[in-house]
């Protein structure tokens, strides 16, 4: 086995497990992409695959179980957070709902447990979850090239697209804090 076969079977290990960093080893797949150690397509195809069978696993947790999970889950501050908020908007749009939710901390582990849960139809939930993982997934690769592209030195254009995907991640979490914040203001 190659480096770059080794590399696109740990990526889809870490894609497959919910609880892995999928994002950092992303990062730094599209890293090497850029440095021609691997083929972009075959890291963004790789990492979709893993993370839409990653997502059907938890979808099938959900249904048959997810209320104890989730509330296991919202033990922990940021993903209580993640968990109300997707909570109040599934019901209404799912679909579009379980797209962006891809972008914040562990949502695409809640959105999936909450799919399941709440009964979204799963031809409904597979269709919203392979369109959020493309979307996603081709996105955190391509931080990762083009921090690779700028950078040549693979440890600090990995540590400038890691800085980049952070400051991105944290104010699309901001400004869906502040929405719910004054959505919830404005309601009482």
């Amino acid at each position: 086995m190659n480096g770059s076969t080794a590399a696109l079977l740990v990526l889809f290990v870490v894609a497959l497990v919910p609880l892995l960093p999928t994002e950092v080893t992303l990062l730094g797949m599209g890293v090497a992409a850029a440095q021609h150690e691997i083929s972009l397509l075959s890291v963004i195809v790789v990492a979709v695959v893993g993370c839409v069978l990653s997502d059907q696993s938890l979808y099938a947790v959900g249904r048959f179980g997810g209320l104890h999970v989730l509330t296991r889950m919202r033990e922990r501050p940021g993903i209580d957070a993640a968990v109300s908020w997707v909570d109040g908007h599934l019901r209404q749009h799912p679909r579009p709902v379980l797209v962006v939710v891809r972008w914040l901390p562990s949502g695409g582990t809640v959105g999936a447990l909450l799919a399941g849960s709440l009964r979204l139809p799963m031809a409904a939930f597979l269709a919203a979850s392979v369109t959020g993982v493309s979307l996603w997934t081709s996105y955190v690769a391509m931080l990762g090239y083009l921090g690779g592209q700028i950078v040549q030195q693979p440890d600090i254009s990995l540590l400038v697209s890691l800085g980049v995907a952070t400051l991105l991640g944290a104010a699309i979490t901001f400004a869906l804090k502040r929405h719910h914040h004054d959505s919830a203001s404005a309601a009482r």
